[in-house]
């Protein structure tokens, strides 16, 4: 029973999203999680303040179905298809983020310096988090999508913007991890 733990093999989850993929493909549809945000935002009321809000949300509405199913299978993932929380990193990974002050790296899933309740108390948690989430808003809607809308989609399409955009993340990931991270911790 313990292969129910274990993640699944590229050669079953590689054409399982490629299915996704292509049935979407099949029905006119193209998967992104960004798209989601401004279909929320809309169905709020959002379009009465701003243009960039005013369109037919319900043509997307199939779009929240998959936040809904991300939101339960992690959830169903974590409680009862997960027995460690720790995510399985190299020993150098777990020495250098030790380095930067992170304890909790090789233990915990995400580093609790960041996530835990009381890091909401310290101001530099908080500026990274909104500056990251700033960030990473404007990148997706500059580059027109999210990274799982251009990297599955968009290059499952065969979309040059796509893989532009794809270049740029891993670019912007890069260097967010090997020349500023270890400037901010």
């Amino acid at each position: 029973m313990n292969w129910i733990y274990e993640p699944w093999p590229w050669y079953v989850s590689g054409p399982m999203i490629a299915l996704v993929m292509f049935l979407l493909l099949m029905v006119g549809k193209n998967f992104g999680m960004s798209a989601n945000l401004r279909t929320l935002c809309t169905i709020c009321g959002a379009d009465k303040k701003s243009e960039f809000f005013a369109f037919n949300w319900k043509a997307q509405k199939w779009n929240l179905m998959v936040v809904i199913g991300a939101i339960i299978g992690g959830f169903l993932a974590a409680q009862f298809l997960t027995k460690d929380l720790a995510v399985a990193i190299s020993s150098d990974t777990i020495s250098s983020l030790h380095e930067l002050g992170f304890g909790s790296a090789g233990k915990s899933y995400l580093p609790n310096e960041l996530f835990e309740t009381k890091a909401l108390l310290n101001i530099k948690s908080i500026l990274v988090l909104v500056a990251g989430g700033i960030f990473v808003g404007f990148g997706a809607r500059y580059a027109g999508g999210c990274t799982s809308g251009h990297a599955i989609s968009g290059l499952s399409d065969l979309q040059l913007p796509s893989l532009i955009a794809v270049v740029g993340f891993f670019i912007g990931g890069l260097t967010m991890i090997h020349l500023i991270f270890p400037l901010l911790f």
